[in-house]
């Protein structure tokens, strides 16, 4: 009955030992995907804080864009405003022109005028002319002088006129100038915004790789320590089958010893009753006189 039970208790600890090694096998590889989760999950929070950011620099350079577009949309409507108020001033003279033209019949403009008598007399002073066509161009520019003596009346209209001109054209051309800056700023503005869309989006996209990778860790990480629980358990079985053995490994210790002992009691009667009749003593005999004299 004893040995029966030795026996069962001997199968359980070896069954105990394959359970415990099969239990560590399957931690180590379920620790080996929970670490390959958590790598990843890892990896991807990098990312997403590279990506955002590149998101909050794209914000920055869209609103440094952005900001530049209302300055030069300012600056437009300000150029605008002083176009505005010069054709006004410009009409307003224009009246007073045609008034003193009608009042002593001035047909044509001073400054056109005196454009053509700086002309001819540059063609009489550069070109080789007849003396008979110098004569002519000299006649045409003493009436041209009489009638700019004449257009001196409004002379100092048209000069307010061409001078209004000139600032309305300069206004446009700057205005002009900050319109292509609204354009340019507007599309390099719509450019970065376009990068903040499509780098929330692949942040969005990696969030949802983040978060599955994190559940995947989770699951794994529940499962070894479900694991884990069971080789503890297993450990603490192993550790009471070890004591149970060695009880029993003590008995079986106890009952050698005690059959050697009285193996050797029955020698040693033998070699006492050989010298007692003076028998052949052996070498194994010797033997048994020299463990009795050690005991």
């Amino acid at each position: 009955m004893e040995q029966k039970k030795n026996i069962e208790l001997f199968k359980q600890l070896n069954q105990c030992k394959r359970d415990i090694a099969g239990l560590k096998k399957q931690l180590n590889q379920i620790n080996d995907q929970k670490e390959h989760w958590f790598d990843k999950k890892e990896k991807y929070s990098k990312e997403i804080s590279r990506q955002i950011g590149q998101v909050k620099g794209f914000k920055a350079k869209r609103n440094k864009f952005t900001e530049k577009v209302k300055e030069s949309k300012n600056k437009r409507e300000e150029y605008n405003k002083l176009v505005k108020q010069k054709i006004e001033e410009a009409k307003k003279l224009n009246e007073k022109k045609k008034d003193i033209q009608k009042k002593f019949d001035i047909k044509e403009d001073p400054f056109k005028i005196k454009e053509q008598i700086e002309k001819i007399e540059f063609s009489i002073e550069t070109q080789a002319v007849s003396f008979e066509k110098e004569q002519k161009m000299m006649k045409l520019i003493k009436e041209l002088k009489k009638k700019l003596k004449e257009a001196e009346k409004v002379s100092d209209v048209f000069e307010k006129i061409h001078k209004i001109s000139k600032e309305i054209d300069e206004l446009k051309k700057k205005s002009e100038e900050m319109h292509k800056k609204v354009q340019a700023s507007a599309k390099e503005s719509q450019t970065e915004h376009e990068e903040i869309i499509a780098s929330s989006k692949e942040v969005d996209e990696l969030k949802k790789k983040e978060e599955e990778a994190f559940k995947k860790f989770l699951e794994f990480k529940k499962k070894f320590s479900e694991v884990n629980d069971k080789l503890q358990e297993k450990l603490i079985e192993l550790g009471k089958l070890n004591e149970k053995m060695g009880v029993v490994k003590e008995k079986r210790k106890a009952a050698k010893e005690k059959r050697a002992e009285t193996e050797l009691k029955k020698k040693e009667e033998e070699v006492e009753k050989k010298l007692r009749t003076k028998k052949k003593i052996t070498t194994e005999d010797l033997l048994v006189m020299q463990m009795k004299d050690k005991k």
